[in-house]
């Protein structure tokens, strides 16, 4: 079923986007709550007359985006951790971790924004988290989960 996508949902996508999903999640979850509307040829003519009256707004949110997105390469994220055995890790580093050491460097990013590779960091060392600052801007910011110092 392809559907319209009225505001950004997490795994699927942003406003605006047109996407294709099983017949049951666009029925059953993402139209009743307001998620989505389906693409009929009507509302696809409609949206593509609101995205082309959009196109000059986009084009500055996309160059504000891609700023972000270069300043966001430099960082050198270290996050540190409770370890047991100075390699596994007490819990776990994840998307949310991943964001609060983002605001600690001056950049506010929403946690649902933010996929970090594998999920759940159970390990110290060097991983990958994946940002989408928007829709047409995704970053690869290199994250290094390191053992907390005890005192």
């Amino acid at each position: 079923m392809e559907i319209i996508l009225k505001q950004d949902v997490e795994t699927l996508g942003f406003k605006d986007d047109i996407i294709n999903v099983k017949n049951g999640y666009g029925r059953n979850y993402l139209i009743p709550h307001g998620f989505a509307v389906l693409a009929t040829i009507s509302a696809k003519k409609v949206l593509a007359e609101t995205l082309k009256q959009r196109a000059y707004k986009e084009e500055k949110l996309i160059k504000d985006a891609t700023k972000i997105a270069d300043a966001i390469k430099e960082l050198d994220i270290k996050i540190a951790a409770k370890t047991a055995d100075n390699t596994k890790l007490f819990g776990s580093v994840n998307n949310a971790n991943v964001a609060e050491a983002l605001a600690a460097a001056g950049y506010e990013i929403d946690k649902k924004f933010i996929k970090v590779e594998g999920g759940n960091i159970k390990r110290i060392g060097k991983y990958n988290a994946t940002i989408r600052l928007h829709r047409a801007v995704v970053v690869e910011l290199p994250i290094d989960i390191i053992a907390e110092q005890s005192n």
